[in-house]
């Protein structure tokens, strides 16, 4: 597999103005992490003003990193749901101290390291049949709209039916304003579409009263210093933290590797083979971001899937990466002017890159069972257990299955038996 930089992407494929305003749609699309990842980690103990501006540093600082190493147009940050995992099972279910959970995100990270270093990660990858990573996209396109769909209220819970359709409120009504814009322009083929649909349905929110504007615009009420290098190793070096590494390894390892193959069907960065080029730079990059973010002081930091809304406004290179990461950086002291971004405005963005991603789904063949049934479980589990790893693994034990069933073992390739194996042990623990 090719593992040089892309050089045509820094060439004549680069748009310096298009990467820009993707840079800003990337950004403003996964901005609600600042204050959802502090909202989360602060359950624990942990300062959450402090939380707030650790949260733009290491998305910031990873970001960049992420786009000058890789020349991919690809956001990291702290994953959700390891976040929450991180909070609410290990310290507040398990009674782990913070500063021991965050030796043990700073293990699975180095672990992770050097399952990238081995080559393990990248032969995994390879052992993935195409119609799946087709199908790892499609999900995680069904995924990211249905989010969209939540943040917009147009999808709420329900307790009989789980989900069900919420009201027209002007909330809806301005978010599917701003989704129509986004369509219109699409159509007409202008750039910056999904950017113009986010300030269109920011600025009409004000109009309306659904936001409003700051009474301060610049705030230096920032101390990292109770958090940051707090991390506990030797305290999570135990036997007993065995099963919360092992977890949150095999969440961050899939969730990682399906959002990466996800990302590259949307953008010319993989070879004939469907398969990523860079990869082993890629998961070099977001092995080390959780180890950085452990430092600092944050959960696991993971590849964003909501990359998917600047790829989809054009971003092709690494400096969609970089611009994003800069305006992590810039948003410490000037949190309370991106506050006003409301979730209801940036919705229709997620909406769209789900859209986009459907395409990938003419590359499935459903007429055939052996590959049809898993790609079609991967798609369902991925949405409806809000989870990407757990599609991954009830994806790939179903594939192995019916190529048994069928006594086409030997078309399981070697490290996919490593996938099964680490699947089920991921079930069991």
């Amino acid at each position: 597999m090719n593992e040089k930089p892309n050089q045509k992407f820094l060439g004549e494929r680069a748009n310096y103005t298009t990467e820009i305003i993707a840079g800003i749609t990337t950004f403003l699309t996964m901005a609600y992490i600042i204050f959802v990842n502090a909202d989360i980690l602060s359950a624990t103990g942990m300062d959450r003003t402090g939380l707030i501006a650790i949260t733009c540093i290491v998305s910031g600082v990873v970001t960049i990193i992420t786009g000058l190493v890789t020349n991919a147009p690809i956001a990291m940050a702290p994953g959700m749901g390891l976040n929450a995992f991180f909070a609410y099972t290990l310290v507040i279910n398990q009674k782990i101290e913070w500063q021991i959970a965050l030796g043990i995100v700073f293990i699975a990270g180095f672990v992770f390291l050097l399952l990238t270093v081995t080559g393990l990660r990248k032969k995994i990858v390879e052992a993935i049949p195409q119609e799946l990573l087709s199908a790892i996209a499609v999900g995680i396109g069904i995924f990211i709209a249905f989010m969209g769909l939540q943040n917009l209220g147009l999808v709420i819970n329900d307790d009989v039916t789980l989900v069900k359709s919420g009201a027209l409120t002007k909330t809806v009504l301005i978010g599917l304003a701003g989704l129509l814009t986004m369509i219109i322009l699409e159509i007409f083929k202008i750039k910056g579409s999904l950017l113009i649909g986010i300030f269109s349905s920011t600025i009409l929110s004000l109009f309306l009263g659904e936001a409003a504007l700051p009474e301060k615009f610049v705030s230096l009420e920032t101390n990292v210093s109770m958090i940051l290098g707090k991390l506990d190793i030797i305290g999570a070096l135990k036997i007993s933290l065995l099963a919360p590494i092992f977890t949150m390894l095999f969440i961050d390892l899939f969730d990682t590797i399906g959002s990466l193959l996800g990302l590259s069907q949307q953008i010319e960065m993989a070879d004939e083979k469907a398969k990523p080029l860079n990869l082993s730079r890629l998961f070099t990059v977001d092995a080390s971001a959780s180890m950085f973010g452990a430092v600092c002081g944050t959960s696991t930091t993971t590849t964003y899937i909501e990359s998917a809304a600047g790829i989809a406004s054009g971003g092709r290179t690494g400096l969609t990466a970089v611009v994003s990461g800069i305006l992590f950086i810039a948003a410490i002291p000037l949190i309370p002017v991106f506050a006003i971004v409301p979730s209801h405005a940036t919705a229709p963005a997620l909406l769209m890159v789900g859209f986009f991603m459907m395409k990938n789904i003419l590359k499935i063949d459903f007429k055939n069972l052996e590959i049809g049934f898993p790609s079609f479980i991967i798609i369902l589990m991925i949405a409806l257990s809000y989870s990407i790893s757990t599609g991954l693994a009830f994806g790939f034990l179903s594939y192995s299955l019916i190529k048994i069933f069928r006594g086409k073992i030997m078309e399981i390739k070697p490290a996919l038996w490593v996938i099964n194996i680490l699947c089920l042990l991921f079930f069991i623990v």
